[in-house]
């Protein structure tokens, strides 16, 4: 009889991309490329993920080629001729350790951090000049400012394929600037780009319009899509799964061939009445394929171990090996169990669960 974990080790076809198995390492800020540009030792970074058994990897969030994308300087830029050769070297490294990779295109809008100011006097940009309900922090972008960025996401998504990436996700979670469209609070907008839930897709569908047109029908597009905010751990674009079918239509009709559901707990409920997270919900509201994530083996969600110095410690797989096998949703990622487990693939194939080290937030002081 096989084991409850073959579940994860079973191929997935995407198009014409096949992922060796079910594991995706989840994107994650690292803020390790000095100057926009990723180095050897994030190049060796992945590698290790890949060589460690990690069926497909999603990048950190790297800046599209906008002057407001983002303020870090340390964040890894998707443009430019010295950023690109380090990603082509990232490529090449996770390829040569047989992973498949996709980078994640970002804009962070009006961001809530602390230090969201740019340089040369240019001011941070969102659908209404908010970075949170009723609080200014930028300006409102003019019809200019979105089509330059959307010209922009596809400058950055032609750049992922002529330098070989496999795929490309689009950041659309967590109160950034595509999810400042998506959400009310922060899209108070009279014009085509805001209204009702549906109407405030609109710029996500040119964004994903603009990346299918430039990279083909079948090079694969994964969109990442949150209801929580990092600064609003209860706000929801959809409140019930009417409104999430309505809210993921005009997205999967634009182009979206996965769908990666960022939770903070994989276990939890959606929407009262059904056991479904918000994987389960959206591939059975969307039919398209779908990445769960959230807290996958660790007991406790990144931020409550970030802030409190918490150690997250190593728990069973049950609940998620009975999940997937349901065919509730068709891949898992993870995030902080990988950074101190780089080869989480084969320990838990191997059955060496008890191997694995808890998560604590000085493990993300190095690029190990």
């Amino acid at each position: 009889m096989a084991s409850p974990v073959e579940a994860l080790f079973r191929p997935f076809q995407l198009g014409q991309l096949t992922l060796p198995n079910r594991i995706v390492m989840a994107p994650m800020t690292r803020s390790k490329s000095p100057g926009g540009v990723p180095g050897p030792d994030v190049a060796a970074y992945y590698r290790r993920r890949a060589a460690g058994g990690v069926g497909l990897i999603v990048t950190e969030g790297t800046y599209i080629a906008h002057p407001t994308a983002g303020f870090d300087p340390s964040v890894p830029h998707f443009y430019g001729e010295e950023a690109l050769a380090g990603w082509r070297r990232v490529v090449e490294e996770v390829h040569g350790a047989g992973g498949r990779i996709f980078p994640q295109l970002w804009h962070v809008g009006i961001s809530f951090g602390p230090n969201s100011v740019f340089a040369d006097g240019i001011q941070p940009i969102g659908p209404s000049g908010l970075k949170k309900p009723g609080e200014s922090a930028g300006r409102a972008m003019t019809q200019k400012d979105i089509d330059e960025v959307v010209a922009a996401y596809g400058v950055s998504a032609r750049a992922a394929k002529q330098i070989g990436f496999d795929g490309i996700e689009i950041h659309g979670a967590h109160g950034y600037l595509i999810d400042q469209f998506f959400w009310e609070g922060t899209n108070q907008r009279t014009d085509r780009y805001g209204g009702d839930l549906v109407a405030r897709t609109r710029f996500a569908v040119e964004v994903i319009e603009e990346v299918r047109r430039t990279v083909g029908p079948d090079f694969p597009l994964v969109l990442r899509f949150s209801q929580w905010k990092l600064h609003d751990y209860d706000a929801k674009l959809a409140r019930t799964p009417e409104e999430l079918e309505r809210f993921l239509k005009p997205l999967v009709d634009a182009g979206v061939d996965v769908f990666h559901c960022s939770t903070r707990r994989f276990w939890e409920p959606e929407f009262e009445g059904s056991t479904l997270n918000l994987a389960g919900w959206t591939k059975k509201l969307s039919g398209k394929p779908t990445i769960t994530v959230g807290s996958v083996s660790l007991n406790e969600d990144f931020m409550t171990s970030f802030r409190t110095d918490a150690t997250a410690a190593v728990t069973g797989l049950d609940e998620l090996l009975e999940r997937l096998n349901r065919g509730e949703f068709d891949l898992v990622a993870l995030g902080r169990a990988l950074i101190v487990n780089p080869s989480w693939p084969k320990q838990v194939r191997n059955g060496e669960l008890e191997s694995l080290h808890p998560f604590n937030r000085s493990a993300l002081a190095q690029l190990v």
